[in-house]
This record gives structure tokens, C-alpha cells and sequence, in this order.
């Protein structure tokens, strides 16, 4: 049979029918399940079978949302997660060991950050920072201890892109598992596994959910990987809830046609802003003034739904737009129906330091707005009153 295109997976993987002979797939709200007995219980337990045990190790409905994910991705296996934080964590967490070594791209999340310079430190597990303009010298960083390439393309919030064909190849090279924290560009957009990556991250709180109504994460890569973060996950806990499952998988049906027009309003959002005296510079992936428009074209489809701008004027003109605008949502989340305006450098990066931050373009005037899915017109003419005052 012929391959299913991506856009009818999303809507057509899913569990399988009960006797009730339900359209769509029902909530499997339960912390355990029953065995018929004792000798299934047994093979359950030693996973000589397959089969539900207890919610925190599997559920249909948590099921349904890895293998959805991991059509789209092209990935043997995942584990789902109850945040994107606790995807991250659980991805270096379980194939690492003390006295192992991180190269990340300096351009990542500040929870990523503080996961890496606060948190693994604690056991032993240190990490290097390479900058993203300057890939020439990602190599000499290798130590003898390195095992992970980290990084996040395009960056939060500085859409900052790395060549995932080059940063497969050097992984390979020296035998590092590659990592990629696909969240901006969704699987519809990138797909990472295509360049040699090991293991994606996503936060499902972000476009794969898109309505803003519930926090969760997955990992999905590689098989022999896959296997090490499930034991670490199912012995920890930090399980997605059957319900958080439930709605990822239903919202990822109309995961296409949400980021096409996400990257509809987004473009015409960086065309307007670029155009205006009172912006310094502009930054999406897909705008002619970006650095590495080839490279976006190389390998996403489209530009994305964030897009970021330097206000002149600094932070007091900054945190005088945000308040000035009337329709856009002033939170620290994105990827929402709404189009939501944050300034990284006072929120989600405020724990960075004045010089990690300029490190990676996040300047005091710097403002991020995760373009929603209201009409384009609307969004503009929110932008331009705000501007103006």
C-alpha cells in the first residue's frame, strides 16, 4: 500500500476500537489496569508480552500520542513526558553518567541553560558552549568525555538556525549522540531525523497542542536510546496524564493546517515590522533580512509562528509596547490560537546573566511574539497602535 502522507496520519493513527465501536478515541482516565491472570500478570511485568501494567509506564491514550509523534518524526520509538522541561532533563538524565561531557549550541531555552550550567553539574556532568555563527570551531570543544551534541534550531527566542545535516555529520564522526529540541519548528515543518539525529525533544505545551490548555513533553529518536529514557522515566515518574495525552493526540490532526497559518501571520508580521522606523532589526527564518535564509530553506518547509525584533529604545520602550498592546496576550508561554508578546530578557531568560544573554542576541529591547491564528489584519493593526504610543 502506499505511503499515508503526514497530514493524513496525524489524524488516522489511533488505538484501536473498543466494542463500543467509538470514532474517536475515548479517554483511558484509569492508574492501573487488570489482569486476566496471575501467569499475564507475570509476563506483563517481565515484558515477555505487550500491554498495559500501571499509567505511569503506558496507557492507550499516552500510546496513541508517541506513535503519532513518531510517524511524523520518522522515529523507531518515544517515551511521553509530563512537561517539555521534564523531556529535556530525562533525555541527558538517562544516557549519561558522571564525568560525561555536553557540547550544546549556546542559543537554547534558559530552563535548557539552567538544566545544564545548574542542575548536571551536581553529578558530575559538564557541558561546553559552541556558537551558532561560528561552527569552524565546534570540533576542537570535543573532549575525550563529550557524548552528547545538544542543540535547538531554530533557537528560543533568538530563531537562531544550526545546519542539522553539518551537526549530524559531526556527531558521527566522533560518535556523540545528536539531540535536537524541535519544539519551534514542529515536525511538520523540520524533521531531524532525516540529518542523523538520535533523539528529538519537543514540548508538547507549545504548537503540538496549540490552544494553550495543557502541559506535557515527548522524546522520540532512536530505539536503542529510546530504551534507556523509558527505564529512567518509568522509574521516576514524570509521566504524561492519559487526559494530556488525549488532547496532544487530537490537536496534532490539525497540527498542518495550524502551522501553515502560523507561518502565514508570522511572515506578514516580520515583513511589517521590518519596514518600521522604530524597529532595529528583525528576526524569522523565512524573512530575506534573516542571516541564514538558505540554511531555513534547506531544511524546514516554512518559517515558523514566532517572530522576534529589537524595539528602539531598549527595555523602557519594550515593556511600554507590550503594555500598550490591546489584543495580544502578554504571557511567557507560545504556540497558542492567541498571539502572545513576551520579553525574553525580563521572563523566560531573565536567569541568564547580562553577558550570557548578549552572548545569544537577547538584548534589553528585545521583544518575542508567538503569532496566533487570528486574522492577520488584526494582529498588524494591534502591533501598529502599540507601536505608536
Amino acid at each position: 500500500m502506499k505511503k499515508k502522507k503526514f497530514e493524513t496520519n496525524a489524524i488516522r493513527i489511533q488505538t484501536p476500537t473498543t466494542d463500543e465501536r467509538e470514532h474517536s478515541t475515548p479517554l483511558y482516565m484509569t492508574s492501573s489496569f487488570v489482569f486476566d491472570s496471575a501467569e499475564q500478570a507475570r509476563a506483563l511485568f517481565a515484558r515477555e508480552v505487550e500491554g498495559n501494567v500501571y499509567s505511569r509506564y503506558s496507557n492507550p491514550n499516552t500510546d496513541e500520542f508517541i506513535s503519532k509523534i513518531c510517524s511524523m518524526e520518522g522515529a523507531e520509538s518515544g517515551v511521553a513526558t509530563s512537561s517539555g522541561m521534564a523531556a529535556v532533563f530525562s533525555s541527558l538524565a538517562s544516557l549519561l553518567d558522571q564525568g560525561d561531557h555536553i557540547l550544546a549550541a549556546r542559543s537554547l531555552f534558559g530552563s535548557t541553560h539552567q538544566i545544564l550550567s545548574q542542575i548536571l553539574p551536581r553529578w558530575g556532568i559538564n557541558f561546553t558552549y559552541a556558537d551558532v555563527y561560528d561552527t569552524g570551531s565546534w570540533e576542537s570543544l570535543i573532549q575525550d568525555n563529550t557524548r552528547v551534541l545538544f542543540l535547538e534550531t531554530p533557537s528560543n527566542p533568538g530563531l537562531d538556525l544550526i545546519d542539522l545535516e553539518w551537526a549530524g555529520t559531526l556527531a558521527k564522526k566522533h560518535g556523540l549522540i545528536y539531540m535536537v529540541d524541535n519544539c519551534f519548528a514542529t515536525p511538520y515543518l523540520q524533521r531531524p531525523m532525516e540529518y542523523g539525529c538520535d533523539v528529538i525533544i519537543h514540548s508538547a505545551t507549545k504548537f503540538i497542542d496549540g490552544q494553550g490548555r495543557a502541559i506535557g513533553g515527548i522524546i522520540a529518536g532512536k530505539e536503542r536510546y529510546i530504551e534507556e529514557v523509558a527505564f529512567f522515566t518509568r522509574n521516576t515518574g514524570p509521566a504524561l496524564s492519559p487526559f494530556n495525552a488525549w488532547l496532544f493526540s487530537k490537536s496534532l490532526e490539525t497540527l498542518s493546517v495550524r502551522m501553515d497559518r502560523h507561518c502565514d501571520n508570522a511572515e506578514t508580521l516580520a515583513d511589517y515590522l521590518a519596514d518600521h522606523p522604530k524597529v532595529n532589526r528583525v528576526k524569522y527564518p523565512f524573512h530575506k533580512d534573516h542571516p541564514q535564509l538558505e540554511l531555513a530553506k534547506k531544511q524546514m518547509k516554512r518559517g515558523g509562528g514566532v517572530v522576534c525584533f529589537e524595539i528602539q529604545g531598549g527595555y523602557d520602550k519594550a515593556k511600554n509596547f507590550i503594555d500598550k498592546t490591546k489584543m495580544l496576550s502578554r504571557s511567557a508561554n507560545l504556540g497558542d490560537t492567541r498571539s502572545i508578546v513576551t520579553h525574553p530578557a525580563s521572563t523566560t531568560h531573565s536567569k541568564l546573566t547580562d553577558e550570557e544573554r548578549q552572548a545569544v542576541g537577547i538584548t534589553p529591547g528585545l521583544i518575542r511574539i508567538a503569532v496566533g491564528l487570528e486574522a492577520a489584519e488584526d494582529i498588524l493593526t494591534d502591533v501598529e497602535q502599540a507601536l505608536k504610543a
